[in-house]
Formats: structure tokens, sequence, C-alpha cells
């Protein structure tokens, strides 16, 4: 099949940021070259209603359809969230479209590679320290070359959230991290432990 990337552009034909008004451009690539297989203009307004939010990047995720890499020049909270939500890959990028794409495509290949042998490693699990409350450090991950990301160690069992607060100790917050805490209305704050050294506590504002 084709790849296919979706571009999410102004007026200048670069890249703009998503609550801008823009057009979404869906690039091909067949034979080598790339070439725009559909668009569709597309502005969140200013209504920065929630359920509006969410309508909106329902339609957009139904357009994008099979591409599931999207590519802006700013991608935060619930347009984010929708994106990875409908497992799009996202990335942030300033400029042309055919200055990136071909890179974009290069490091998507090779990450598809590396899947291959970081589903043949169990990522560390958070560890129960007291009744609902867990801790988990993801430091190694972020450090070295260990096959497993952050979000394959953490996000399944943040989204289940069976927990009353979990402690992450990390080098820097995923920004992953970060928008599923504001979407799903927990709290947070951080501890500067040392150098490169984080800890990051959740927690939801009551205990069910």
């Amino acid at each position: 099949m084709p790849k296919e990337i979706a571009v999410y552009v102004g007026e200048n034909g670069k890249t703009t940021d998503l609550y801008q008004q823009g057009k979404v451009m869906i690039y091909q690539r067949m034979q080598g070259r790339w070439s725009v297989s559909r668009e569709k203009d597309f502005s969140l307004g200013e209504n920065f209603n929630i359920k509006a939010l969410r309508d909106q990047m329902s339609e957009l995720v139904d357009f994008l359809g099979s591409c599931k890499t999207f590519v802006g020049l700013s991608v935060t909270g619930i347009p984010y969230f929708a994106l990875e939500k409908s497992r799009c890959s996202i990335w942030e990028f300033e400029g042309n479209p055919v200055e990136f794409l071909d890179y974009i495509l290069a490091k998507e290949e090779e990450e598809q590679k590396e899947t291959v042998v970081q589903n043949a490693v169990s990522p560390p699990v958070p560890v129960e320290t007291f009744s609902g409350c867990y801790r988990i450090s993801i430091k190694e991950i972020q450090e070295k070359n260990l096959g497993v990301t952050s979000k394959q160690a953490l996000l399944p069992f943040v989204r289940q959230g069976k927990f009353y607060s979990l402690e992450v100790l990390c080098n820097h917050i995923p920004p992953w991290l970060e928008n599923e805490i504001l979407v799903n209305g927990m709290e947070s704050r951080t501890e500067v432990i040392g150098k490169n050294e984080i800890k990051l506590i959740i927690t939801k504002p009551c205990c069910n």
C-alpha cells in the first residue's frame, strides 16, 4: 500500500498550529514521488468547548481514514489525544511538507522495524507500595535503548485507572503523559530530586 502522511498547513503552504485556520493535506508517496491525494479545509475556531472540540476532531479523524501519520506545527491538548486515540503517530515540524516528508517516512519505517524487537521485551510495570498507591521508574527506559518506550510501559496502566496515586521517576516528563493527565482530569505535582531526575506524582481528585 502507498504511504500516506497528513499535514496541517496554513495559507502560506507551511505547517501551522492546529488551533489556527488551515487545511489538512493528505500526501501519498508512489513510485518515489509525493503528491496530494485529498485535502480538507479545517478550523477548530475560537470555541474551545470540550464537546465541540471532540466532535470536530472526530470529523477530522474520519477524513484521515487509513492515514495514520499526522504533522502540524503544534498539536496539543484534546486534538493530540483524539489523534493518538485513533492510533495516529503525531509529529511537530515547521516548514514546507516537501522538506520533511521523506524524513518522517524513513523514521516511521525504522520504528516499525524496532517494534519487532520491542514485542519480545517485557516493559517494567508499576509496583504497588500501599493500597491503591503505585510507583514506577522510567529513567532507564528514557536513558538507554531497551527496546521499550515509556508509553508502552505506562499508558495501559494509566488508562485502566485502577490507582489512587502513581509515582513516576523520570529524567523528563513525556508529553503524552502530560496530555493523559489533562484529558482525564487527574492532578499532578513534580519534585526535582537531582540532575536529570524528576519525581512526578499523579493523583485522582477522589478515591473510588
